[in-house]
């Protein structure tokens, strides 16, 4: 997913230099604002697993890194279970819209490319993102009960 993502990334550049060039020669690449927003939408989803598994995300640990490590492990733990259930929901309901948008044929206005495979894309990657946390939490759970 990682590769992908990157790739998505390196089609948004190509494709960016292909239309102003072409905007120059007043030949602009047709639909480009919607293939960026796709490219766009995958290049954030697919980058959201690696970047949780690297643990890449931005905190604010100011006052946190002063607690005892089983304080933290127990705010740690507590803020994965919250993730949990959020992204839980989260995907479910991407599936459930990108159902929706397949049953009801919608497409995209310019290309006419169908909307709920990118929508597919994204809950597929939402749910990596799920078990990726869910592993987590039994990690977190394992190294409290060990702790004791």
């Amino acid at each position: 997913m990682k590769i992908l993502s990157a790739a998505c990334l390196v089609a948004m550049m190509l494709l960016t230099c292909v239309d102003v060039v072409g905007r120059h020669f007043r030949q602009p690449v047709f639909g480009s604002v919607e293939i960026m927003g796709f490219l766009a939408t995958m290049v954030v989803a697919m980058a959201l697993p690696y970047t949780h598994q690297i643990q890449g995300h931005i905190g604010v640990d100011i006052v946190v890194r002063l607690l005892p490590d089983r304080v933290r492990a127990i705010i740690d733990l507590s803020t994965s279970v919250l993730s949990l259930a959020l992204f839980a929901l989260v995907t479910w309901q991407m599936g459930a819209y990108a159902r929706t948008m397949s049953l009801s044929g919608e497409v995209s206005m310019n290309l006419k490319f169908p909307e709920y495979v990118i929508l597919y894309g994204v809950c597929f990657c939402f749910f990596v993102f799920f078990l990726l946390i869910l592993r987590d939490i039994l990690r977190s759970i394992r190294q409290l009960r060990a702790g004791r």
